[in-house]
Parts: structure tokens; C-alpha cells; sequence
């Protein structure tokens, strides 16, 4: 079963280290869910980085909430309200609420339980009714909430998580869900639960474990390369694939090393001659062509890196986070069962062969241990 995802782009305005401006794309996919019953329209982003669905309650006079759809408990004789802390209710009636803090904003509610449905596929789970929305950022999005495709533990309870409750209702062939995301208005967009649609794939399918147990689809990459070429900047890093997050992201530190490696020109100066940016993974890197990793003004004449610095304090990181710009050239597949992250290029409509050759490149294991080069030795490799 399929669910439609809607691409949206703000943009921003930035001003950079030499004075210019330059304007910041930020992108967004989401689709609609269904809750109470009879079921009430939501637009959520599908989220593989948080683990619960949040919503707007009817409660919220916040402007964040009043500018979305808010759901209302009274017309759904499903609804029931429950304590967060999972503790009896008190004359039948809620006691706690929960807030969720975000890097620039949090939401605060009530945890209550309802029909969810995505598409076709219809589950009894709990979510949080938010009775206070903070302004930024969430006055400003289009959409209305978020659903959390997160690993269970990152969820507030296994009635939270939407996979569990699909996996326990047998509701799904295969106990998994892939990602493809388009950045073409001629292609769908889309999230595939219980199948890995092969018609979004350019190349095979591979297979990388979870590497923590942090509730993040995370995985273990060897190091960052430059055209295939290992740079020794991130030696044994973490990265969180995030379906929410709208950039490519990483530790201050390294993302340092990597603008001074990659050296991309304000006035976009020897953009031709930028490299592939790879990240090695085992005998596979998965590459990224400048104008994935390059924000670059319509003219031409100004250019900025497509990245931001992501410091999360440990146990959960330091973690880099492959947001949007990788999800557009690699099909994901998230295994709820094995705990592992698939990874395949992504087959897009009009996409040169040759190219998508070179977005996916396995190399023999000698290749993969020898690989690595003299410049930049100085440096030495980033310690998390």
C-alpha cells in the first residue's frame, strides 16, 4: 500500500561569511493520514526521525495550531484520552501531558487514543493532541503534523509507533516500509508500506545494520569520500537517514573539515570542477553530485554548501543526518523486523544511465581498506 507524498519548498534568505545574501531551499514531503471516526483529514510529513504522530488538538488556541487543521476529540466516539505515564486515568479524565522539544521549537498535549489510518491501513494507536504549538517553527509550516516512522524505542510506547501496531495487526506483507522521493514534478513521490517497489530501483539493493539502538535509522559509514576517494575526515561515523530533515547534516567539527576540503566559492568559482561527495559504507559509496550538496542562485553567481552543522549530544550522537538531498537520489528501504537500513539508487524518469552509474559505486574490499590518500594526513581522522 502506497501513500502519495506533496513536495514543498520555502525559501530563505541567508547571509553569508563575505557579506552576500543567498537564498536557502528547504524541503518538505508529506501525505495525508485519517483520524477518529469518522476520520478526520491530517497532512503530516512522514518522519523517519522521530517516533510519535503529533497533531494539533482542538484545544490549541496557539497561532501554530489555529493556521492547521485541529482535530476534535467530540466528534469521534473512537476517542479516548489516556496518560502519558500509561498510569489509570482520574475520573476518567487525563492527568499529564507530554512536550516534545525540537531543535527550534517544542509541542506540548495530551496523550489520546483514536483510529489512525494511512491509506487503507487502519490501526487503534495513541498520539499526541497538542495543546500548545511554539510559533517557530510550526506557524510557519504548510503542513499539520508529524507522523514518526522512528524505530519503536524512539516512540513514547509500542501503541505509539506505527509500525509496531501495523506489524501486530498483521496488516502488512512484509514487516518493512521504502522511501522515494522526487525532485521532479513528473514523478510521484511516495511511501510504500509492506513492499519494496523494484520500480523505483536503478541498481540492486543492499543491505547495512542499524548500528545503535538509539531508535534512529542509523548506520555506520567508514569514511567520506572525495570522487570514490577516501579523505580520512570521518572515520567510523554514525549517520541518522531522515526523511524530516530538509539538508544534510553533521557534527560542527566535521563539517568544518569538509568546507575547508571542499573549498566552494561564494561567487561559485570551479563549481564545474567540484568532486563527487561519497560516503563509503562497507565495499559501497554512495555518491552526491555538486548540485545536490550545492545551493546555487538561479544565475549562477552565488553559491552555498547544502549542509548545516547538527550537534547531538551523546548517548543518541554525534550523528551526521542524511536528510532530503541524499533521499532524492537513493531509494530507502526501513526493515521494522531485521533492523536494518536498504539502500539502492534511486530510478528517476529522464535520468542519464552513465550518471546513475556513478551514484552507487562498489568497490572490491583491497579497494575499500587501501583507498585512502596522502592529502590531508595532517588532519588526522575525526574522533567522535
Amino acid at each position: 500500500m502506497s501513500v502519495t507524498l506533496q513536495k514543498r519548498v520555502t525559501v530563505e534568505t541567508m547571509k553569508m561569511a563575505s557579506g552576500k545574501t543567498a537564498a536557502r531551499h528547504k524541503m518538505a514531503y508529506f501525505g495525508e493520514i485519517e483520524v477518529g471516526t469518522p476520520g478526520q483529514k491530517f497532512v503530516v510529513v512522514y518522519d523517519t526521525g522521530s517516533g510519535n504522530l503529533l497533531i494539533p488538538g482542538s484545544s490549541c488556541d496557539d497561532s501554530a495550531c489555529s493556521k492547521h487543521h485541529r482535530f476534535d476529540s467530540e466528534k469521534s466516539p473512537t476517542f479516548k484520552e489516556l496518560n502519558c505515564d500509561g498510569k489509570d486515568l482520574q475520573g476518567g479524565k487525563s492527568t499529564d501531558q507530554l512536550t516534545i522539544t525540537f531543535g527550534t521549537g517544542h509541542i506540548s498535549g495530551r496523550c489520546v487514543q483514536d483510529q489512525i489510518c494511512t491509506g487503507s491501513l487502519c490501526t487503534t494507536g495513541t498520539f499526541l493532541a497538542a495543546t500548545e504549538e511554539s510559533d517557530q517553527p510550526f506557524a510557519s509550516f504548510s503542513f499539520d503534523g508529524v507522523l514518526g516512522l522512528g524505530r519503536d524505542v524512539l516512540a513514547q510506547g509500542p501503541k505509539f509507533s506505527l509500525m509496531a501496531r501495523m506489524v501486530q495487526n498483521r496488516l502488512l506483507a512484509e514487516p518493512l516500509f521504502s522511501v522515494f522521493l522526487s525532485d521532479s514534478e513528473s514523478e510521484t513521490s511516495e511511501i510504500t508500506f509492506g513492499e519494496v517497489k523494484h520500480d523505483h530501483m536503478a541498481s540492486e539493493l543492499f543491505w547495512v545494520p542499524v548500528a545503535k539502538k538509539s531508535g534512529y535509522w542509523e548506520v555506520q559509514i567508514q569514511d567520506i569520500t572525495f570522487n570514490d576517494k577516501n579523505q580520512n575526515i570521518c572515520k567510523d561515523c554514525r549517520v541518522a537517514v531522515d526523511t524530516g530533515t530538509s539538508e544534510l547534516a553533521g557534527p560542527t567539527s566535521i563539517m568544518e573539515k569538509l568546507r575547508e576540503k571542499l573549498n566552494v566559492d561564494v561567487d561559485c568559482k570551479g563549481y564545474d570542477k567540484l568532486p563527487k561527495l561519497g560516503f563509503r559504507i562497507g565495499t559501497h559509496v554512495l555518491n552526491l553530485s555538486p548540485k545536490d550538496y550545492v545551493q546555487r542562485s538561479e544565475s549562477g553567481s552565488s553559491c552555498s554548501m547544502a549542509m548545516m552543522n547538527l550537534d547531538v549530544p551523546p548517548p543518541k550522537g554525534p550523528l551526521f543526518v542524511f536528510g532530503i538531498p541524499f533521499l532524492q537520489k537513493f531509494f530507502t528501504v526501513y526493515d521494522h523486523a531485521n533492523d536494518r537500513v536498504g539502500f539502492a539508487t534511486a530510478k528517476h524518469k529522464g535520468a542519464i544511465l552513465e550518471e546513475e552509474k556513478t551514484v552507487l559505486v562498489s568497490l572490491d574490499e583491497e579497494q575499500a581498506e587501501d583507498d585512502s590518500i596522502d592529502a590531508g594526513d595532517d588532519m588526522g581522522p575525526a574522533t567522535e
